[in-house]
């Protein structure tokens, strides 16, 4: 199922009045962003390596993924051979997790033209390296293609633990926000970087990314303006709407660590929507409320955006996409520009992020970037 410029809502058409809510949803989420951050310190490089055995948080380790190995390359047979890599770290504050590691693809060239680049970001227990298929392919097509890795992911994770530790960590100490926001701060710190880079056009940056990654891209995108087209796959949910509709178990299947330990710290003998309510609020404040979807997700606009969802996800509930979407739809029909606005919910399909997304994803930014 298709969806694109539908289910519109009435919201207020001064546009002025619009702006301004826009750009006070910016500051509101940035001075979150900042509230938990070691000193910060100036955007500096510092050259890495690349990662020879790269660290998945999940047993058995990921082998072989066939959404990815389908995106569209452009037919070269040397092509490894043409590629350039890089691999580096953005130090972008103290501290352990201030060093945010960076994997760049792109071909090899010696006109030193300014090129569009795409920024990748992986799933839950995943890292860059995962994303490498996507990386060579969209450099394949004369795109400057990124990855990093997310807060306690990949190189920033120690054992198979972190990321889970972490999120237990912050519900006890409140120190961090390992779940999106601290990587969202990260990706307002790569745009810093990749806009001063002499070979990408910095109006020409696009982002995507899945699951944990979608939420990634959508959250960043909603920040900061430099990410002009995104494309979260299988990520943008409605946090609240699970919540009063009963639909939130999925979603916290997949970190269990830290609700479980929530429902002890709160003398409960199972997990409810007290529970999921109370571990948003501490480890994201504001993710289910004034950050979540309906709000975050139309001041994308007007850049394009188009998101890729499963019908029958029940991590992204798509019931819960009906209030952004009518809101979104709003937004970019009075910016004039409804085609740079599309949602695809793929029939049959959970979470679970297919060739098809993949494809969809690869058009959008040939199309708009």
């Amino acid at each position: 199922m298709s969806v694109s410029n539908k289910q519109t809502t009435s919201v207020s058409t001064d546009r002025k009045m619009e702006s301004i809510d826009a750009a006070k949803l910016r500051s509101d989420f940035v001075h979150v962003l900042r509230s938990r951050r070691s000193p910060e310190i100036p955007l500096s490089v510092e050259l890495g390596k690349p990662v020879a055995d790269p660290l998945y948080q999940e047993t058995p380790q990921p082998r072989f993924r066939e959404a990815m190995q389908s995106c569209p390359k452009a037919d070269i047979p040397n092509l490894k051979d043409l590629l350039k890599e890089e691999n580096f770290y953005l130090i972008t504050e103290s501290g352990e997790q201030g060093r945010l590691p960076v994997l760049i693809l792109s071909m090899k060239e010696s006109n030193h033209q300014k090129r569009q680049a795409v920024v990748f970001l992986h799933s839950t227990n995943k890292c860059k390296e995962w994303l490498r298929p996507l990386l060579e392919a969209y450099a394949s097509r004369g795109y400057v293609a990124v990855a990093i890795d997310s807060r306690y992911h990949g190189e920033r994770a120690s054992t198979k633990t972190t990321y889970r530790d972490a999120l237990v960590s912050s519900w006890k100490k409140s120190d961090t926000m390992p779940f999106l926001f601290d990587t969202v701060w990260d990706l307002i710190k790569l745009a810093d970087h990749l806009t001063q880079r002499e070979d990408i056009d910095p109006l020409r940056i696009g982002i995507t990314g899945e699951s944990l990654g979608g939420m990634h891209a959508w959250f960043a995108a909603a920040a900061d303006t430099r990410y002009a087209v995104a494309a979260p796959i299988i990520g943008v949910q409605g946090f609240q709407w699970a919540i009063d509709h009963d639909k939130w178990q999925a979603r916290v299947e997949s970190i269990k660590a830290v609700f479980e330990e929530a429902r002890t710290d709160l003398g409960k003998s199972e997990i409810d929507k007290e529970v999921v309510e109370k571990v948003w609020d501490r480890i994201a404040p504001g993710l289910a409320s004034q950050f979540d979807s309906p709000f975050t997700i139309p001041i994308i606009a007007p850049r394009p955006l188009l998101i890729l969802n499963g019908e029958n996800d029940p991590r992204c509930p798509f019931g819960g996409l009906e209030i952004p979407i009518s809101r979104a739809c709003k937004a970019y029909e009075e910016a004039h520009c409804l085609d740079s606005f599309k949602v695809i919910a793929e029939p049959g399909i959970g979470h679970k992020m297919t060739s098809s997304m993949v494809k969809e994803a690869s058009d959008w930014f040939d199309r708009f970037l």
